[in-house]
């Protein structure tokens, strides 16, 4: 841990390491989402329908569900330095395979490969765990979720202009083009100057790779209920493609990925027995224990923030487009400002629950995400326009630092499974997505708003099964010592 000052102006010691993480993490974004604002431009360069542009926009989310349970795991067992900058690297392949694809089902491959990189933000989390104390890391891991989650805004406000400053039909291609050699320099610049721990410390990992350990009876059978919703999803998006929605894929395709999928989760429920079957016989020692009900609160909490942002931000620019009948550019700009809060309002969450404690402010936030979303149900077009904003922007603030908040708890649970418990959590925040916005291709605008406030109501009630971190968490070393970690006051 390091203990020098906090001092966001620096560039040494664990200040660098949360500068070049929140720069990995906003490149992965800018990577992930180099697509939306170029959306247009590749329809008519590649001849596509409406309907193949809304499968390329599932596809390019797919994948990032399991690739951050996968990523999560991979950082604890081999360190965040390696695996980032492995990420950052191999996903430069499918960014530029999209960026010079002739066909549907090529630009189809690259977007859904690409979901892979969506996984990076579960990589820093531990990183930033590792350098940062307790009191500070609320603070430090809402900058870098913050700041790494603005590569989205950042990718809508640049890649039009880099796309018509190229000119031609081919612009949109080195735009594109260009996210993914940042992509693949910065992978060398991050294995060049990270570490994954300040020298002199234990990098704690996980005896298991294969599933996620768990310390009583209960919490067994916890994990796998919270396992089934992360299948759901995948099993809804296949739904989506299927001949019931847009006709992507064929009835049989649709049979098999479900079956694959049953399988998948039958095979996963077998990994956990064989790692967690002692539990069975031999209770774990009480200062090596964890509550895994820590974990599912917080991937409750995050279906609803980070899900609905996602979900929300997709759907914005159109809704304020058909409610104040506005042009597209000026609907998206005015929509940018949900996003734009993440700057401050992710870091703002983590410093709140760093100063009056991880359970109150999640239990604050929660609350006012509830009642945002009650808000912008209200809106019409009777409204002033930048009234309906600033209400937009206010519910923004409780989502974004509602999910500074969740991820200020997130490693403070068990250290050395941080990478996984992270992975976890983040794959919620897309399975919250895809729930929302196949509920909007089913309901109006104002239900919709109405449906994410009703589970934000769920998720404090929920809180109330959390626990307040305190104390000490216990971490054994390789020669069988054990050190503690302050995870209060």
């Amino acid at each position: 841990m390091d203990r020098t000052s906090f001092n966001i102006l620096s560039f040494t010691g664990k200040m660098k390491i949360l500068h070049l993480s929140w720069m990995a993490f906003f490149i992965t974004f800018v990577v992930w989402f180099n697509f939306a604002p170029l959306l247009l431009a590749v329809k008519e360069s590649l001849g596509l329908s409406t309907e193949e542009i809304k499968t390329l926009l599932i596809l390019n989310v797919a994948l990032t569900i399991p690739a951050r349970v996968i990523v999560g795991s991979l950082t604890d067992k081999y360190g965040p330095r390696v695996v980032y900058s492995a990420l950052l690297a191999v996903c430069s392949i499918p960014c530029f395979m999209f960026a010079f694809s002739d066909t549907f089902l090529e630009a189809a491959i690259a977007r859904f490969l690409l979901g892979f990189i969506g996984a990076g933000f579960v990589i820093g989390i531990r990183l930033v765990s590792e350098w940062f104390p307790h009191n500070e890391l609320g603070t430090a891991e809402g900058i870098y979720g913050g700041w790494g989650n603005f590569g989205s805004a950042a990718a809508a406000f640049s890649l039009p202009t880099l796309a018509l400053l190229f000119g031609g039909e081919d612009g949109w291609r080195y735009a594109t083009a260009i996210t993914g050699l940042m992509s693949l320099v910065f992978a060398f610049v991050f294995y060049a100057k990270v570490s994954d721990t300040p020298k002199g410390s234990t990098y704690f990992k996980p005896a298991n790779l294969t599933a996620m350990e768990v310390t009583s009876k209960g919490d067994f059978f916890l994990l796998l209920l919270m396992k089934i919703p992360m299948y759901a999803a995948l099993a809804l998006l296949a739904w989506k493609v299927s001949p019931s929605n847009i006709a992507m894929i064929s009835a049989e395709v649709t049979y098999l990925i479900y079956a694959t999928l049953i399988a998948l989760y039958i095979y996963e429920l077998s990994q956990v027995w064989k790692v967690n079957k002692s539990i069975f016989t031999t209770p774990v020692p009480e200062i090596h224990q964890y509550k895994f009900k820590q974990v599912a609160v917080l991937n409750v909490l995050y279906f609803a923030t980070f899900g609905s942002e996602l979900a929300v931000i997709s759907m914005l620019p159109l809704f304020f487009s058909e409610t104040f009948e506005l042009t597209p550019v000026m609907a998206g700009m005015v929509a940018s400002a949900y996003a734009f809060m993440n700057l401050v309002s992710r870091p703002g969450g983590g410093w709140i629950s760093d100063k009056c404690g991880r359970k109150i402010t999640l239990v604050i936030l929660t609350a006012g995400l509830a009642l945002g979303y009650l808000l912008m149900a209200q809106i019409t077009s009777g409204w002033t326009l930048w009234i309906a904003v600033a209400a937009a922007m206010l519910c923004s603030f409780f989502v974004q630092a509602g999910e500074g908040a969740v991820f200020a708890t997130v490693p403070l649970i068990k250290r050395r499974m941080t990478g996984q418990i992270a992975g976890m959590t983040g794959a919620y925040g897309n399975v919250g997505a895809v729930v929302y916005l196949t509920i909007l291709s089913f309901v109006d605008y104002q239900t919709f708003f109405y449906v994410i406030a009703v589970t934000a109501f769920c998720g404090l009630v929920t809180l109330s099964l959390m626990a307040e971190p305190k104390g000490q968490m216990a971490e054994l070393n390789p020669d069988g010592s054990v050190t503690m970690i302050d995870v209060s006051h």
